[in-house]
């Protein structure tokens, strides 16, 4: 087996799992991408096994630290330890995610169930190149009637991968009914946004939507209507729903037939929206109190890396001002980042200075993170990357 030197003082020696080419002291062998190597520290001391891909400026990743290697045992074992570890959560109903990555010992893997349908994504190269021992690893544990291969996001381009979608096994399923929190939702596991819905919010609707009954709620980036939905069968008085793609606000006018709620959809450029809205709106109207009682905010991620970190605060800050002019003296903004090179505190101030901006005085009242099947590990922050809080506004003292 190949090993990797690592420099002293590299990031592994604090309990991350990921080796950088600048943390690259020396490499031996000639080992090839996607192949498992020994990392050795700088004073020749075994620091287990990892996946190597050269093309990549994350050169090795962990995945044990042992001796291993990748092979069809070793795949049973970790979807094993997944299944059980949601059981023991107590994830009985079959919609969560299975496998989230480095949380779970398998680097790139991410594995949500719907049921009797699985949907996968390999991130890295070495995890790509043994895809069918994962969909065999799953097929064994689970019996299922579908697993299909969702390997359609820009992360791969990092490891020099394709964009590809398929069947891995079984036959690819129609767009078929799922209930979550009791809300019904149709998913289209071949053709949709993500995998299917946005499993690591399922929380965050059952708690923003306590604040719903009696509002006028306003969903903004709803994707397929998941807080609308929730906060529509929480009692709400009006909802309206914004999106910018055509596909999610369908699907979000769908789900609310299905569960005869009634949601104003509308497809728009959120920051349009918003900015027209507020022109529209005359605070010192008689008898006006706000455009809405509850304002959410879930927009997709502002960044994709650390460099541009900054126009993505700016991004936030603008949504989080301009929704906050439109708040009702006493109305709840839910607001939530899904970027892990943002961190909660740098978003938390985001809020902050917007609140000033806009003049408003919030008082938080709920903090909100990634569900449960979505496991942090807090030596490798790339595991947590969904932030979020519920604010308040206060009225004049």
């Amino acid at each position: 087996m190949s090993s990797l030197i690592v420099k002293a003082r590299a990031r592994i020696y604090h309990g991350h799992e990921w080796v950088y080419t600048s943390e690259v002291q020396r490499l031996t062998g000639d080992p090839q991408p996607g192949d498992v190597i020994e990392l050795i520290s700088a004073r020749n001391r075994p620091l287990g096994s990892a996946i190597y891909n050269p093309a990549s400026q994350i050169v090795a990743r962990r995945f044990s630290r042992r001796k291993q290697d990748l092979d069809a045992d070793f795949f049973l074992r970790r979807l094993e330890r997944a299944r059980d570890l949601r059981d023991k959560l107590g994830f009985s109903d079959p919609v969560y995610r299975l496998v989230w990555s480095e949380a779970d010992g398998l680097p790139g893997v991410i594995i949500d169930r719907y049921g009797d349908h699985f949907v996968v994504q390999t991130l890295t190269m070495a995890m790509d190149q043994r895809k069918d021992l994962i969909a065999d690893a799953i097929q064994t544990l689970f019996s299922p009637k579908s697993i299909v291969e969702r390997n359609d996001s820009a992360i791969r381009k990092a490891e020099s991968l394709e964009q590809v979608t398929g069947m891995l096994r079984g036959k690819s399923p129609a767009p078929f009914e799922i209930s979550v929190n009791g809300i019904r939702q149709i998913v289209d596991l071949a053709e949709g946004q993500k995998t299917g819905i946005y499993l690591d919010q399922l929380d965050a609707y059952v708690a923003v939507a306590k604040y719903a009954k009696g509002r006028r709620v306003l969903d903004c980036f709803c994707n397929q209507g998941g807080f609308a939905l929730h906060a529509a069968k929480a009692g709400a008085s009006s909802v309206t729903a914004i999106d910018v793609s055509e596909s999610a606000i369908q699907a979000t006018a769908a789900n609310a037939n299905l569960n005869q709620l009634r949601i104003n959809a509308q497809e728009a450029n959120v920051f349009d929206f918003l900015k027209e809205s507020e022109s529209q709106y005359n605070p010192d109207k008689p008898g006006v109190d706000g455009l809405y009682d509850l304002i959410v905010l879930d927009p997709p991620s502002f960044t994709r890396n650390r460099k541009s970190v900054n126009d993505a605060l700016r991004g936030y800050k603008e949504i989080h001002l301009r929704a906050l002019k439109l708040l009702s003296r006493e109305g709840v903004l839910a607001t939530f980042c899904c970027s892990h090179h943002v961190s909660r505190e740098e978003f938390r101030q985001v809020i902050c200075d917007a609140s000033v901006d806009a003049r408003r005085t919030v008082r938080q009242i709920g903090s909100h993170s990634q569900r449960l099947d979505h496991p942090v590990i807090p030596t490798v922050p790339e595991t947590e990357y969904l932030k979020g809080f519920t604010f308040q506004a206060v009225p004049g003292w």
